[in-house]
């Protein structure tokens, strides 16, 4: 649901209240009112403030509908009538692997709180538990939290997070880096999100294994997925597939947080076996000449712009939800909008994915794989 368009409860048509104001005018002191004469300045002036009046009543009308709230009535309302409070920025997480100079017949203490950093030293991160380096090990892996929650700490490759802040925390220190690559941060939800969340919430009470609760407690994770599916692919096995912002499959940060929120005792039927997969990616190619109208006066590099942007609009929106289609038709229907005469398409063709949700399967997602765009020159219509 859009919740950009508002309700108007009372008319705000300008014209309308002034027309009225004049007729009660005349009626009742029997003069016309002539455009610039003092009465209409006064009216035109009264007119205004009753505009600026119903304006503000419609506003506060819209701000007690969840679909059309926002900002902190929003959060009001959404903890009064869902019992749902707005999701915060998370932090992106990883592991990391912190090594000795030698093994030693002691354990040796990686202690909670140690601040290591990448090459660049903008971002920080901090290890969430003590962990020991066992007697005759040279390495203990730890997991790391970035202090800086959000997006930011997303998408760090493993060894990259490699310099260590706390020289003097650790032993017998040699060196440490990621061993996986970070992610699980994610931005506070916005409105949309937060009453997409709202709706799916309703699901939320029951225990009974419904397809709705799972969903909708893994997306509850984070407000970077895009989509969360939950099907039972056999008796008593309930795999969950989840679909980042951009068409990512979920890293194993992600997965395990949707698994923990998901494997509650008090959400999942005792009889649930609960699993996170990765869905089948399904690879196509964008291959089209374009053909620009003759006697335009757009430039030609303008058209390979938009052009491009267009293919990049149709790429996102191909891969943000599983089991949509292939459409070529939704390609060339972006590019014509761009302005273009015509286009010659040779990829892709229409290929159907699986969405999971029917027929219990691996679901698919769509992720292009090459791009080959073409501008024919101009063309008479």
């Amino acid at each position: 649901m859009s919740r950009n368009t508002e309700y108007e409860f009372v008319s705000t048509d300008t014209n309308e209240i002034i027309s009225k104001a004049v007729a009660k005018y005349e009626e009742i002191i029997k003069v016309s009112v002539k455009p610039a004469s003092p009465e209409m300045l006064f009216i035109l002036w009264h007119s205004a403030e009753i505009v600026r009046e119903r304006v503000l009543n419609n506003y506060t009308g819209n701000q007690n509908i969840p679909s059309r709230a926002d900002g902190e009535n929003l959060d009001a309302l959404g903890e009064d009538i869902y019992m749902e409070k707005r999701p915060k920025a998370r932090p992106a997480g990883s592991v990391a692997r912190f090594f000795i100079s030698a093994a030693q017949n002691t354990s040796i203490l990686v202690p909670k709180g140690t601040k290591i950093t990448d090459i660049s030293g903008v971002l920080v991160w901090e290890t969430t538990e003590d962990v020991y380096v066992a007697i005759g090990a040279l390495h203990a892996d730890a997991p790391i939290r970035c202090q800086v929650a959000g997006v930011v700490g997303n998408g760090y490759a493993a060894g990259q997070i490699n310099r260590l802040i706390d020289v003097d925390s650790i032993e017998f220190f040699d060196r440490c880096e990621n061993i996986t690559a970070s992610d699980g941060g994610a931005n506070r939800a916005t409105d949309e999100e937060y009453f997409t969340l709202m709706r799916e919430s309703q699901d939320a009470p029951s225990t009974a294994g419904a397809r709705g609760t799972y969903e909708y407690y893994a997306k509850k994770v984070s407000t970077e997925i895009a989509d969360a599916v939950a099907n039972t692919p056999g008796a008593g096995r309930v795999a969950i597939y989840v679909l980042m912002k951009g068409g990512a499959i979920a890293g194993e940060q992600i997965k395990n947080d949707v698994l923990s929120a998901c494997n509650q005792e008090d959400i999942r039927p005792l009889t649930d076996f609960v699993a996170v997969e990765d869905a089948e990616v399904v690879s196509y190619d964008i291959d089209f000449t374009y053909y620009i109208p003759n006697g335009t006066k757009i430039s030609s590099e303008a058209y390979q712009n938009t052009v491009q942007s267009a293919v990049s609009e149709y790429v996102a929106w191909q891969r943000e939800k599983f089991g949509r289609d292939i459409n070529p038709d939704e390609l060339r229907q972006r590019v014509k909008a761009a302005g273009v005469k015509r286009i010659s398409l040779n990829a892709p063709a229409f290929t159907p994915l699986r969405d999971g949700r029917t027929d219990n399967t691996v679901p698919q997602v769509a992720a292009v794989s090459a791009v080959n765009i073409v501008n024919g020159g101009y063309e008479d219509e």
